[in-house]
């Protein structure tokens, strides 16, 4: 096992497999597509690459596709680039022969290398797919999976400072006993919740969360409830918000840190648009950094999801990074975002926002006044770059907005303002941040400046109330509980672990 001393000394309890006979409903339901099973869920992929590797007529096959993986991602020149022998002998011509060595070798790969073998990696979803579901490695997938549904309660947490509280409750850190992995849970106090009608709001944000996964995006892990509160168990951010930073720090954000930012918020906007997400609420507040220095979108409250092709209308988001055409009652769509990323981007350079001093203070109606008429101003803090991207995203009129093609976020990224940024590598994970929190250091407002939170108690409890309750608390997320689960434990383990 991993061997982290935060786990409860009860772990391997909490980690013990069902027997097998417990899993026969489960194995006569769940689907059996290949791509789902074996590839997008952590476990499933690593139980499906030892069982492969069990057999000798697959190992070839294995060790190419292992070879692969290491280079997602990295900068190829695939004229100069060495092929190791593995490689050479592996590469072949139909997906019988994958597995076997070809009659000739290569000094020099084809430039379709890569894209012909992963095609060839169907012949995995084939009969290596149909056996490995007889197989005992199938098996212990399916006590896996009946470990993910259990039911999740409060014990399963230790519950440590108080981080922050919003409208309907407060933010702790937790700490998930069976793993030590480290979390933020967010309580929402069911009182408010009903008394202030936030029922469609909290579940909203819980629901989108659920479906986005994204290394920009603040993951959800678990959603529960208490006798008083609902709980959301999302990604651990200790380095702070952006708001904190562009303030609140006596180092104040260069102009490779204003780009790293930007860069990742774009590739979170991005993966948001790619599942039909209008965020509407982006400012600094809302962009955390984790302990690498790495940030994430949070608070999905205010986030529609738009069907085909359809626009929205409502006054949605925070004063002063409202887009024009939000402002005006006009109907809108994706391109509220790209706006955002201009008012983020103009933040962090100006430490003000784009339509009001730092310190002044304006009635909301000016405000609006001065985002649908006047022109942000520049000085001497922004260069060309900077100045180009603001003004391009900045635009009044949505379709002429940097971002409001039908290219989208391809646009933003293809700005000469993100020259230096290597997307590709960014959204593997492949970049180092410019700059990381120190661990010493608490990157918020001290637990004696934050206001107690007022409970709701009392209040008539309906039937309608236990029907929201019931879609709220669904337990693990699928993805983010078996990612947690992979990172504590060796390869090994995840087939031993639990055995009686």
């Amino acid at each position: 096992d991993g061997g982290s001393k935060a786990r409860s000394w009860k772990w391997r309890e909490m980690l013990r497999f069902p027997n097998i006979s417990e899993c026969q409903d489960l194995a006569a339901t769940i689907e059996r597509d290949y791509y789902s099973l074996c590839v997008k869920q952590p476990i499933g992929k690593e139980l499906f690459r030892q069982y492969c590797w069990t057999r000798q007529d697959l190992q070839n096959c294995m060790i190419l596709l292992s070879d692969l993986v290491g280079l997602t991602g990295t900068r190829m020149q695939p004229n100069t680039n060495k092929f190791n022998l593995r490689k050479q002998n592996i590469y072949c011509k139909n997906s019988e022969s994958l597995i076997k060595p070809p009659k000739r070798r290569f000094t020099n790969p084809p430039r379709n290398l890569f894209c012909f073998v992963l095609r060839k990696g169907t012949f995995l979803s084939q009969e290596p797919f149909q056996q490995y579901q007889n197989s005992m490695y199938f098996e212990r997938f399916l006590q896996w999976k009946m470990l993910e549904r259990k039911p999740i309660t409060k014990k399963l947490f230790r519950q440590y400072r108080l981080l922050g509280k919003g409208g309907f409750g407060e933010v702790w850190a937790c700490q998930v006993r069976a793993t030590g992995m480290m979390y933020a849970c967010k309580k929402l106090d069911k009182g408010h919740v009903k008394k202030r009608r936030g029922e469609k709001l909290a579940l909203n944000e819980k629901e989108l969360l659920e479906e986005v996964d994204s290394r920009f995006v603040v993951n959800l892990a678990y959603a529960y409830e208490t006798k008083h509160t609902l709980c959301m168990v999302l990604t651990m951010m200790s380095g702070g918000d952006l708001k904190f930073h562009i303030y609140n720090m006596k180092q104040k954000l260069d102009k490779h840190r204003v780009c790293f930012y930007a860069a990742e918020v774009c590739c979170g906007l991005t993966h948001l648009h790619e599942k039909s997400i209008a965020y509407r609420d982006l400012k600094p507040e809302n962009i955390l950094l984790d302990d690498k220095g790495h940030i994430r979108i949070s608070d999905l409250g205010l986030a529609v999801k738009l069907s085909e092709g359809r626009l929205v209308r409502g006054m949605v988001g925070t004063v002063g990074y409202m887009a024009p055409e939000v402002i005006s009652g006009d109907k809108y769509g994706l391109c509220v975002d790209w706006w955002g990323l201009g008012c983020l981007i103009y933040e962090m350079t100006a430490a003000k926002p784009p339509f009001k001093g730092r310190k002044e203070n304006v009635m909301r109606q000016e405000l609006e006044i001065r985002i649908t008429k006047e022109q942000e101003a520049y000085d001497e803090r922004f260069s060309n770059e900077v100045k180009n991207i603001c003004t391009a995203l900045l635009k009044k009129n949505p379709k002429e907005r940097l971002g409001c093609s039908g290219s989208g976020g391809r646009d933003v990224k293809a700005h000469p303002f993100f020259q230096e940024i290597n997307f590709r590598m960014l959204e593997a994970g492949l970049i180092e941040a410019p700059f990381k929190p120190d661990p010493r250091h608490v990157y918020c407002s001290d637990v004696q400046d934050i206001d107690e939170f007022s409970t709701v108690r009392g209040g008539v409890h309906t039937e309608k109330d236990d029907q929201f309750y019931q879609k709220f608390n669904t337990g693990s997320v699928s993805l983010s509980w078996q990612n947690e689960v992979m990172s504590c434990l060796t390869r090994p383990a995840v087939v031993q672990l639990g055995q009686e």
